[in-house]
């Protein structure tokens, strides 16, 4: 390619990029974002994905504030692979898709009525909040005492490791729920899967164990068969139960909603740990509300990093690190975000309905330390001493904590 052609494409691909920003935005009525703010930055002709800019205003135009190379804290669960099954489908968060979170992953799960995650266990342990429809959930523990329940929008089940489980989506229309796990290496794709091990065990072998004639199963589905499969809708949750047989002395579920919040006046948070769900020893979370323009206040967590899952709402995230660092990320449904270990950061409302999201740590408790606690508590001297506060803006610190503050 002469060099007159090679500039003539170049000038042409531009313009066409340009053209294509201005024609959407001219469809959409909406202005078109820019990477600018006075006297910094300048316009982007394209080409662009002006949709993913528009959902992602504190990237393309970061705050002044922002400063330093902090990582990627933000991942969709729309930008995963989803797995299609006769039953539903699933997909994933880990390590591989949010390289920052080393110990927690998350994977989003559909069943249809009646469908059925195949009986398996893990390494990691399972720890869930239901989002939408019922599920028959189902366990038994070290001691061979089983477990049973139906679980409905905002309630948990956890599953340590090693246990065996299975779930089922229940009328009307089965269910969807996020599943966490202690691992941020985990895949949903490597789980020890029971019609997996039967079609790896001889025949003879399988008839020495259960006392049945080999033959009994040969039956058994292919492995790809399963997974997540088409079954009919179970009977009541009584007809499940089983005779004879000891129930779990811990139950394995949490109704998180009927938990009593911590409310302010622009929100609710509700903390789930050991202390009130003893079974989920690796997993405690709160489930936050904030109304539109109000903020989850400035904070952190003194014990281990948080995964958040975005359940509804729109959000934008400040995250605080060592040395000055500091970096803005947007958040939609369905997105996860990740804080670091006793990084400081706020949650912002910046929708125009509530904002609900999880936060997530791989700890049996919950613990945050509040910026503004912290400095009304602290000797207002002192205070004084380093921000150069004047006595109205001091006695204006709080003693109590508000996790979730006005706009």
């Amino acid at each position: 390619m002469d060099e007159l052609t090679r500039r003539t494409l170049l000038t042409a691909t531009a313009a066409g990029g340009l053209l294509t920003a201005t024609a959407a935005g001219a469809q959409t009525g909406e202005p078109i974002p820019q990477p600018q703010r006075p006297g910094h930055g300048g316009t982007d002709p394209g080409p662009r994905n002006l949709a993913r800019d528009r959902q992602n205003p504190d990237l393309l135009v970061p705050p002044s504030t922002d400063h330093g190379t902090l990582p990627n804290l933000r991942f969709s669960f729309s930008d995963s692979h989803v797995r299609l099954e006769s039953g539903g489908w699933t997909r994933q968060v880990t390590v591989r898709e949010l390289g920052i979170s080393k110990g927690i992953a998350g994977v989003n799960m559909r069943l249809n009525a009646g469908g059925i995650r195949e009986l398996h266990w893990h390494k990691a342990a399972e720890w869930a909040y239901m989002l939408y429809g019922t599920a028959r959930i189902t366990a038994i523990d070290p001691q061979g005492q089983y477990f049973v329940d139906d679980v409905g929008v905002g309630d948990l089940w956890y599953f340590p490791s090693g246990v065996p489980h299975s779930i089922q989506g229940l009328n009307p229309d089965g269910c969807e729920f996020l599943l966490v796990f202690d691992d941020g290496e985990f895949d949903e794709d490597n789980t020890f899967l029971l019609s997996d091990w039967f079609k790896h065990t001889p025949n003879e072998v399988l008839s020495k164990n259960f006392g049945m004639p080999g033959t009994a199963f040969s039956h058994v589905p292919d492995p790809g068969e399963l997974y997540i499969f088409a079954a009919p809708v179970p009977g009541a949750l009584a007809s499940d139960k089983i005779a004879g047989a000891t129930p779990v002395s811990q139950t394995f579920s949490h109704r998180m909603l009927a938990q009593q919040p911590i409310k302010t006046n622009s929100g609710t948070v509700r903390i789930t740990d050991t202390s009130v769900f003893p079974a989920s020893k690796t997993i405690s979370a709160a489930l936050v509300e904030v109304q539109p323009g109000a903020m989850r206040e400035m904070h952190w967590h003194p014990n281990t990093d948080e995964w958040q899952y975005y359940i509804e709402g729109q959000a934008r995230m400040g995250v605080f690190a060592a040395s000055g660092q500091a970096r803005t990320f947007d958040f939609m449904a369905g997105d996860v975000g990740y804080v670091p270990f006793a990084m400081g950061h706020y949650v912002e409302n910046t929708g125009t309905t509530p904002l609900r999201f999880l936060e997530i740590f791989k700890s049996s408790y919950y613990a945050d330390v509040s910026l503004n606690q912290w400095l009304a508590l602290t000797p207002p001297e002192l205070v004084k001493g380093h921000l150069n506060l004047d006595p109205q803006a001091l006695a204006g610190l709080h003693k109590e904590k508000f996790p979730v503050v006005p706009g």
